[in-house]
Formats: C-alpha cells, sequence, structure tokens
C-alpha cells in the first residue's frame, strides 16, 4: 500500500481556530486516500496569511522533510492549499517530492499541475480585469443619450467576445490533455469546474462550453 502525508492550510488565525475550511479538505482527503487506497502517515496544518515563500510555511516544510522519510507524495485537496502562485508551485517541484492533487487525480504529473497553476493564475489575472475595466470604460461614455448607449452594449459584446477567445487560448491546452485521457466533454466540464476556472462570464463549465471551444478552433 502506497504511503501519503497530507497537507492542509487555510489562510488566517481565524479559519485555523473555527475548522472552517479545515473540515472540508480533511473530509476530500479521506475520501481520496480511501478511493485510491493509500495509506495515510501524517498530516500537517498550515495557518497564515498567503506567504509565498517556504521561510513563511513552516507545516510545509515539516511535511517536504516527512514526505522524504516515508518516501512518499504528499497529498493536498485542491491546487490552491498550496498556493495561488505558479512560481512558488515551481518552486516546490525542485524538492523531488511528488505531490498529489485530490481535485486532479493521481495521473496529475508536475507538468499538468505547471500547467493548471499557470491557467487558474492567468484566467483571475487577465480575464476577469480586462473584461471589467473594459466595460467600466464603455460605462463612462453613456451620458443618457440612445445612440451612446447602443455604443456602449456594442462595445460589451466585443470585450465579451476577445475576453472568449483569450480564454479559449488558456482552457484549450487543459482541454487538450484531458481528451487525450479519453475523458468526455461532460467529465472536462467537471474537471474544470473543480479547478474553479471560470468562463468568461464567471459562469461554470458545461458540454456545450466545451464544444463550443473546440468548434472554434482552426
Amino acid at each position: 500500500m502506497k504511503s501519503v502525508v497530507t497537507y492542509l492550510r487555510v489562510s488566517t488565525a481565524g479559519q485555523g481556530k473555527s475548522g472552517l475550511g479545515l473540515d472540508a479538505q480533511r473530509e476530500r482527503l479521506a475520501a481520496f486516500i480511501e478511493t485510491e487506497r493509500l495509506e495515510h502517515v501524517a498530516e500537517f496544518i498550515e495557518i497564515e496569511s498567503g506567504a509565498e515563500d517556504l521561510s513563511g510555511r513552516p507545516e510545509l516544510r515539516r511535511a517536504l522533510a516527512a514526505a522524504k522519510q516515508f518516501n512518499c507524495p504528499i497529498a493536498v485537496a485542491k491546487l490552491d492549499r498550496l498556493s495561488r502562485d505558479v512560481h512558488f508551485i515551481s518552486g516546490l517541484m525542485t524538492h523531488k517530492v511528488p505531490f498529489i492533487v485530490a481535485d486532479l487525480g493521481l495521473n496529475a504529473d508536475p507538468f499538468m499541475l505547471h500547467l493548471y497553476a499557470a491557467l487558474a493564475e492567468k484566467e483571475r489575472q487577465l480575464i476577469s480585469s480586462r473584461t471589467r475595466d473594459a466595460l467600466a470604460r464603455s460605462a463612462k461614455t453613456l451620458g443618457g443619450d440612445r445612440g451612446q448607449l447602443e455604443k456602449a452594449r456594442e462595445a460589451s459584446a466585443r470585450v465579451r467576445t476577445a475576453a472568449a477567445l483569450e480564454n479559449d487560448k488558456r482552457v484549450l491546452p487543459i482541454i487538450i490533455g484531458l481528451k487525450m485521457q479519453g475523458k468526455t466533454l461532460r467529465e472536462i466540464a467537471g474537471e474544470l469546474n473543480r479547478m474553479e476556472i471560470k468562463t468568461p462570464r464567471e459562469k461554470t463549465w458545461a458540454p456545450g462550453s466545451i464544444s463550443a471551444i473546440l468548434r472554434r478552433q482552426p
């Protein structure tokens, strides 16, 4: 039976004291460990405010040491429990300790973890902010005039279309990777939703959304 060390993280002392978030992570990991028939050898809980280096993550350092001792991977419930920063995640890979993300499954290798982290980070930073900024600029031109209102609506539609195309570029590698694993459109949509990657309109994914992206490709 393969051993595994688990790592749980919450971002504030208040959450740590209340258990908010910890129970959900522990339950998700327990279900994953049972399903995959793993042996749980140690648990480490981090309560911190967003440190993006190991000096601010003493429990993660202990988890890394334990994983090396037991010669086993570290499991987290979701990728963002390690970090929301792709560079931090890349740095962790240099320690040569495998990481398992319960929401992504056992077959997500380091390359896929890098890809998921990079896409999620870019999706958060670019798609939402660009869409909101462009719509805000359009709104300033209204002035109560119907012609201006129509122009603003057209500008808004162009922004949404551009955002959709941008989003295609970011999620297409994930979609292709999952298709290569033999997953259906419904399963791919489910994976994107579990990764908390939103559509350009901040909605959840559906099979039709995946199909539309594939149809737009040359």
